[in-house]
């Protein structure tokens, strides 16, 4: 299991936690959602007998290479719940009602944090709360577009069947398009106070991003050091033309907010410590050691013992390596706390022992599909990866960065050199579906969906369910 915001790509069962099954009560041959025993992140339950060294950090993202014939792809899809008389955002109440609705008909197991139920697993899919109560489902990792777009096409169908029967509906945008940040409700989650406390210390619109904002994310293998190094600098540098495509946030309070991703905006100004376009990825030295060296100046949000958050915002994981946390006086990390810590780094590629894409907007439930298709048709076949490399070699850091801030304003009509943005998506699609082709696997139908947003230039994808 991973932890909250941990990815759907997982591939490793998380240590400490009991699946509890529940007696049937009342009704027979027939097994109802049960109860996970502790909420996560989890502790190591044995103390380390020797202190972690960076050795060990850099082993640890490196276990994640994989032959080719073991890649899985992982989706992660946000969305947001609202009351259908009312279009006010639903409450914990009602999502306790949808989480609990959920595990007794389709048999989850619940994650509980003190007395509440915060989450829901099942096999390899879980189910977690954002801070505003933004539902997102982190998938099992799969191994054909068919399999991922089937979980998806499952879960919007439970999820619709519950909601549907308490008044519930959901939306897919990328940005809550008409509630202030005021109207939003805050999750009992313990590592959300912490965030919530901390953001406005070093950023403008880092409580929009926790309560107001919904993402698509796909999660992705490598083979080896150098396959990730090729992939990161590949997708990193194409993260605004996936935010162009799948822009999808033009509203805030009921009006035209003057962007076309305001999501994508809202990630310049939340906390740029943790966030942001990684110019390190492009230099010759790059490796999974220095991803490390990164990560451990991030400042850490919280250590996780006995079931308790305990607040560290300021103090960095290389503070807590060196045994000077004072929130925890002579410990020591543990590869757990280093798993939670990467999960509260936020750049527009996350690596752990997989990568995550992290450039879209949430949307419209057919188009749940067509991102983990572009990524996949692009980083999964080795001639359209090779073609993207050699498409964005000589982009320099300040264009890169360009692209980021200003995509989100213009799109697709952003101009670019000689052209156009719109002009660089036709170029890449065609990669994509490309690669798509090479797999073998019929999966191209995928990218339908964003055919005529990339062939028009449409400005961005309003329609929502």
């Amino acid at each position: 299991v991973q932890p909250d915001g941990g990815a759907a790509g997982g591939r490793k069962g998380r240590q400490g936690f009991a699946v509890v099954g529940l007696p049937a009560a009342g009704r027979r041959g027939r097994r109802r959602g049960g109860a996970v025993a502790a909420s996560p992140p989890t502790e190591e339950a044995a103390k380390l007998t020797e202190p972690l060294t960076k050795e060990d950090l850099v082993a640890y993202l490196a276990s994640g290479c994989k032959p080719k014939e073991n890649w899985r792809i992982g989706t992660e899809h946000e969305k947001f719940g609202f009351d259908v008389e009312t279009l006010r955002p639903i409450t914990y109440d009602q999502i306790s009602a949808i989480l609990n609705g959920l595990s007794e008909r389709f048999e989850w197991d619940k994650i509980m944090e003190e007395n509440h139920v915060i989450g829901l697993k099942q096999g390899k899919q879980n189910i977690s709360l954002e801070p505003g109560g933004q539902f997102e489902l982190s998938g099992a990792p799969l191994e054909t577009l068919h399999q991922t777009c089937a979980e998806v096409n499952s879960h919007l169908y439970q999820v619709k069947a519950v909601g549907e029967e308490l008044g519930v509906g959901f939306l897919g945008m990328g940005f809550q398009p008409k509630w202030a940040l005021t109207d939003i409700p805050i999750m009992p989650k313990g590592r959300y106070e912490i965030m919530r406390n901390y953001m406005p210390k070093v950023g403008t619109l880092g409580l929009d991003m926790m309560f107001r904002t919904c993402t698509v994310q796909v999660n992705l293998d490598f083979s080896s050091e150098q396959d990730m190094i090729r992939k990161f600098r590949a997708s990193l540098a194409l993260q605004p033309i996936a935010t162009a495509i799948f822009a999808n946030s033009p509203f805030k309070e009921g009006k035209p907010n003057g962007f076309l991703s305001l999501r994508s905006h809202i990630w310049t100004d939340t906390d740029n410590n943790r966030s942001g376009m990684l110019p390190f990825v492009f230099d010759d030295t790059f490796g999974f050691e220095q991803y490390v060296d990164y990560a451990l100046d991030v400042p850490m949000y919280f250590v996780y013992r006995n079931k308790t958050y305990i607040d560290c915002t300021g103090m960095s994981f290389r503070d807590f390596m060196a045994g000077k946390l004072p929130q925890v006086p002579g410990e020591l990390p543990t590869l757990n706390d280093w798993e939670n810590h990467l999960t509260t780094i936020f750049p527009e590629v996350r690596l752990k022992r997989y990568m995550e894409m992290r450039g879209a907007d949430g949307g419209p439930w057919r188009r749940l599909c067509a991102l983990p298709a572009f990524w996949v048709g692009l980083l999964y076949d080795d001639e359209s990866l090779q073609s993207i490399i050699d498409m964005t070699s000589d982009w320099t850091k300040e264009e890169r960065e360009m692209l980021r801030r200003k995509v989100p304003v213009t799109g697709l009509k952003t101009p670019f050199r000689d052209g156009y943005v719109r002009d660089l998506a036709e170029d890449v699609l065609q990669l994509a579906k490309n690669g798509l082709e090479r797999r073998g696997y019929k999966e191209v139908g995928f990218l339908r969906e964003v055919d005529e947003v990339v062939r028009t230039g449409s400005d961005t994808c309003r329609e929502a369910s």
